[in-house]
């Protein structure tokens, strides 16, 4: 009795646990692609006879790709399937992949766009499916494994760079396990889909609509908040290896390195995060990380030596890891209950902006400049980021008043 009882209970969870191991794989797979870039960018940049500066001209053109893709991964997600669609996101992404490692320079601004609508279903779907049959803990370790995607990724341009392999391969290589994830979602579709929704989850938020919640001018200081953030985040990762090298003579092994333990620290904090974020609240989380971002951009900035650039690059990681997600959990406080479900969404549009636009805007100012320019962008983003979160908890405060 007792085993024909626990054999169906082991398969169950067994299953789940497949599942939730595939959410995981799901996020790494975002994670590679962005790490990717901010290390190969110098080589490819020879190979398609492009300025240093025109890194920047490719973010607008992923996130273009990426806002169309999360903006109707619902109803993709209602008509397709969870299995189906993430299985049509690796396919995609993928495709883009192998894009990158062939295409001539327009060809590869389309391929940005396809890598982003990849990754943006990937994302928007993921997160929908597993915030009614994830508990938060295991959303928690769900957003840490983007981490580790783009710690693997830097790492191994790095290990191939070094070895003075082509660039191009490091595309190949994970666009071939982006088709193996892809195989893996389609075979487990079913299996997907089938879950029990969690229990616990809340029932949804009464909604003011978007034109309410664009009538409020916390939610415009919040959305800039996301954009400046999410924007020197990613300015970190995809210039700090090309501010090393050619502006300040560091072996490309040693600063692929360094910009590894970047993306190394953001992936630990998130961890530490999850596993201890409860003993602080959010808004002592989102004070540490801004502060903390701020003195890690200055090290990098005034590049005075190793320790100065490795310190800022770890401290930068580990500070901006708690705040995306302690942002999320705040917004309710932020502009209360009714207006908070689009006010979420309108951050996550703003996020894949600043990601897109403060890229470019330093490869514009690299342009007119010089390489060095980098470090000052950084610290002047790390800065503007810390005014505007000052602002946008004082509105807060005056509005709980």
């Amino acid at each position: 009795m007792q085993t024909a009882e626990a054999t169906p209970i082991g398969s169950a969870r067994r299953g789940r646990m497949l599942v939730i191991g595939l959410a995981f794989l799901g996020f790494i797979s975002l994670g590679l692609p962005d790490g990717l870039l901010g290390v190969a960018w110098p080589s490819m940049a020879v190979t398609l006879d492009q300025p240093i500066g025109a890194l920047g001209t490719i973010a607008p053109f992923f996130m273009a790709g990426f806002l169309v893709s999360s903006i109707f991964s619902g109803r993709l997600l209602a008509r397709l399937g969870v299995g189906r669609l993430l299985a049509l996101s690796c396919l995609t992404t993928a495709t883009a992949l192998l894009g990158f490692a062939v295409a001539p320079w327009l060809g590869l601004l389309f391929m940005a766009v396809l890598l982003g609508a990849g990754g943006g279903a990937i994302d928007a779907g993921l997160n929908a499916y597993a915030a009614v049959r994830f508990s938060p803990r295991v959303m928690q370790w769900l957003h840490a494994c983007y981490g580790i995607g783009a710690t693997a990724g830097p790492a191994l341009m790095t290990a191939l760079l070094v070895a003075q392999r082509p660039w191009q391969l490091g595309y190949v290589m994970v666009a071939v396990g982006q088709l193996f994830l892809a195989l893996c979602f389609i075979l487990n579709r079913r299996r997907m889909e089938a879950g029990d929704a969690n229990r616990d989850a809340e029932e949804p938020t009464p909604s003011v609509g978007l034109r309410a919640a664009l009538r409020r001018p916390i939610v415009w200081l919040s959305m800039l908040v996301f954009i400046v953030y999410t924007g020197f985040e990613v300015a970190v990762g995809q210039w700090s290896y090309t501010l090393l090298t050619i502006g300040r003579g560091v072996a490309p092994e040693v600063a692929g390195q360094w910009v590894t333990l970047f993306w190394g620290a953001l992936t630990v904090g998130r961890i530490l995060a999850g596993l201890f974020g409860h003993r602080l609240t959010p808004v002592m989380q989102l004070w540490g990380g801004a502060i903390g971002a701020a003195i890690g951009a200055v090290l990098i900035g005034l590049g005075s030596g190793p320790v100065a650039n490795v310190s800022g690059l770890v401290l930068a990681g580990l500070s901006l890891a708690p705040i995306f997600p302690a942002l999320i959990a705040t917004t309710t406080e932020r502009v209360g209950r009714s207006y908070a479900p689009d006010t979420i969404g309108l951050q996550v549009a703003a996020a894949n902006i600043g990601a897109a636009g403060i890229p470019w805007l330093i490869g514009q100012a690299v342009e007119a400049t010089t390489v060095n320019v980098i470090g000052i962008c950084l610290v002047i983003a790390a800065v503007v980021y810390l005014g505007l979160f000052a602002g946008l908890m004082l509105a807060a405060r005056r509005r709980s008043v």
